[in-house]
């Protein structure tokens, strides 16, 4: 917060002051000894010290993007179970399509990233609290969460499928969902979806889980990235399952950040860091490596 004029005079004057009686010159001289052009300077350089450090206190205490750069540390939180935007590999690393951006945006910022992994909803908990700097974990934007927090522009786009079992024909469209059995995390937006077509969600801890139930029949269906999806198939060819149906529009994956004035800086920052990542290429390398597509780039709409 920036301090009163007459705030930051008096802060100027009382740190001269304290000059003047303190401080010794060459020779034992003191600086009250000095005439009186010598102390209007030392009261001028008094002022202008007072208050670049009144502004740089202030930044600390209050700019977000001020603080992890003077901590040399942004704090990312993840769920690290949600293949491939993070997973832990056969040699139980963090990895994935996130954990990449994180690191990209960490460079451009100029600071080491730290991740934090946990449930979803625990990660916006933290975030909530302060802990966290960022959660980066494919988030996408809906209207209830830009009322609760800042969002990056984006850096990925999707389409929502409803995966069901290879045999299953009862679920066509969207609509189909009314009644029946899904499983998502809870508070996702696949879950908000699943509910506002009158699906009864079961809640799950991480993707593994919601699966493992599609595989065993428990649910009918779940909701998720289309990318998603490809993922998994790859990783399991054995598995029957398929897409029943897509939504036509694409969301938008952003990262959400602490809402205020104090973030602020963090999200233009953040923002340029995603625009260059962009433009180099970086982004649609690594939407390639871990998607096999280019998710960076707002897809065509079919004529």
């Amino acid at each position: 917060m920036k301090k009163k004029i007459g705030v930051i005079l008096a802060a100027a004057m009382m740190t001269a002051a304290v000059g003047l009686s303190a401080c010794s010159g060459k020779g034992g001289e003191t600086q009250a000894g000095s005439s009186q052009a010598d102390q209007s300077a030392a009261a001028d350089t008094g002022e202008t010290e007072q208050s670049e450090k009144g502004e740089e206190a202030g930044q600390g205490g209050n700019d977000q993007l001020a603080q992890i750069r003077q901590k040399g540390e942004l704090i990312v939180a993840m769920e690290g179970t949600w293949s491939p935007w993070t997973f832990h590999d056969e040699d139980d690393n963090l990895v994935g399509y996130d954990v990449e951006v994180a690191q990209l945006i960490a460079d451009k910022l100029g600071v080491k990233v730290t991740f934090v992994e946990g449930e979803w909803d625990g990660l916006f908990a933290g975030l909530d609290a302060g802990r966290y700097d960022l959660v980066i974990n494919g988030v996408e934007v809906t209207d209830e969460r830009r009322e609760k927090y800042d969002f990056s522009e984006p850096y990925g786009y999707i389409r929502t499928a409803v995966i069901v079992d290879g045999q299953n024909t009862d679920i066509q469209t969207f609509e189909d969902l009314k009644g029946k059995k899904t499983a998502n995390t809870i508070s996702s937006t696949y879950a908000e979806l699943a509910e506002s077509y009158g699906a009864q969600v079961t809640g799950v801890d991480d993707l593994n889980q919601t699966f493992e139930l599609l595989n065993t029949g428990r649910i009918d269906a779940t909701l998720n990235a289309e990318l998603t999806f490809y993922d998994y198939i790859n990783a399991h060819p054995e598995k029957n399952i398929k897409i029943a149906v897509l939504t036509d529009d694409a969301s938008l994956v952003c990262i959400p950040m602490r809402k205020g004035a104090e973030s602020e800086s963090l999200r233009e920052a953040v923002n340029k860091a995603i625009d260059e990542i962009r433009e180099s290429g970086e982004l649609a390398k690594l939407s390639d490596k871990y998607f096999g597509n280019d998710i960076s780039q707002e897809p065509k709409k079919a004529d």
